[in-house]
């Protein structure tokens, strides 16, 4: 019996439909707009560009104003630190977003340690992944956010679920192993010195696969009933796009498969959304 597919297109509009009433409803009460600043260093690499879009647009439906950065290729690091100082300072800016990856001569760690963590909204500041550590958190990195959102939102009960992690990323795979601990999964992670993942795959209940290569887990490798989250995205030279796990084999085998696209992706950026609402009612008047 083929899985039920996960339309995460269809979660991320409600979502994003929510906010909107829920910023529209300040709106009437005299309070300020929401700002979210997105930074852009460079535009060599095309996903950069279509992930920024997207992002300016769920801005736009939801109602928040995304004040644009888009700066040059040659931009130094005491330059984006310049500007992310002035950020951090402004009353009318609630997120700031760095798009990764940055240019070579730009230290990702020392950009993102500079954001104010109340303004975190890509989740990133180590005090933000401390929180999530401490199981306190507040502001959380935006997919492995969206994942979490996306099981609740299909009522899929995780509590007890041996949950496989396929990368160690600092951007999904270390933070969704720390967020399926908090959703009640016993919760192993694999990375590149891993033996055995087949074995590692075939006893998982749910499967998050966050590696980058086109359908580097066979279907077939899917244990029965499991549930599978692809969290890859990779552009073939035929200009198809394909996930990490091969989905035609696996959504014979799984119970919920994420198709990719139109699963994971929506659903990062609805995350973004939600964290830039949580940053503006709950962190704004907070000092760090």
């Amino acid at each position: 019996m083929a899985a039920n597919i996960i339309n995460g297109k269809i979660i991320a509009k409600q979502i994003i439909k929510e906010i909107a009433v829920r910023i529209q409803q300040r709106s009437a009460e005299g309070k300020r707009a929401l700002g979210l600043a997105v930074i852009l260093v460079g535009q060599s690499n095309p996903a950069s560009r279509i992930y920024v879009d997207s992002k300016r647009r769920a801005c736009k439906e939801a109602g928040i104003i995304s004040k644009s950065y888009d700066l040059p290729v040659f931009t130094s690091e005491d330059q984006l630190l310049s500007l992310i100082d002035q950020l951090n300072t402004d009353n009318t800016i609630d997120g700031i977003l760095v798009q990764l990856p940055l240019p070579e001569g730009i230290n990702n760690i020392n950009i993102l340690e500079h954001i104010s963590p109340g303004k975190d909204v890509d989740g990133f500041h180590p005090y933000n992944i401390g929180r999530l550590c401490q199981r306190a958190p507040k502001l959380c990195p935006c997919t492995p956010r969206g994942i979490i959102t996306m099981l609740e939102r299909c009522k899929i009960n995780t509590y007890g679920l041996n949950a496989l992690v396929v990368g160690a990323s600092n951007i999904v795979g270390r933070p969704m192993a720390l967020e399926l601990l908090l959703a009640g999964c016993t919760t192993t992670i694999t990375h590149c010195f891993t033996k055995n993942l087949r074995n590692h795959v075939e006893n998982a209940d749910m499967v998050i696969a966050a590696v980058g290569k086109p359908h580097c887990i066979p279907g077939n490798w899917i244990k029965p009933g499991a549930i599978v989250i692809d969290v890859g995205i990779n552009r073939l030279d035929n200009g198809q796009v394909i996930g990490d796990v091969e989905f035609d084999v696996a959504v014979e085998r799984a119970s919920w498969i994420t198709p990719v696209p139109g699963g994971v992706g929506p659903m990062t950026v609805a995350a973004l959304i939600q964290n830039t609402i949580q940053a503006y009612e709950k962190f704004s008047d907070i000092q760090f």
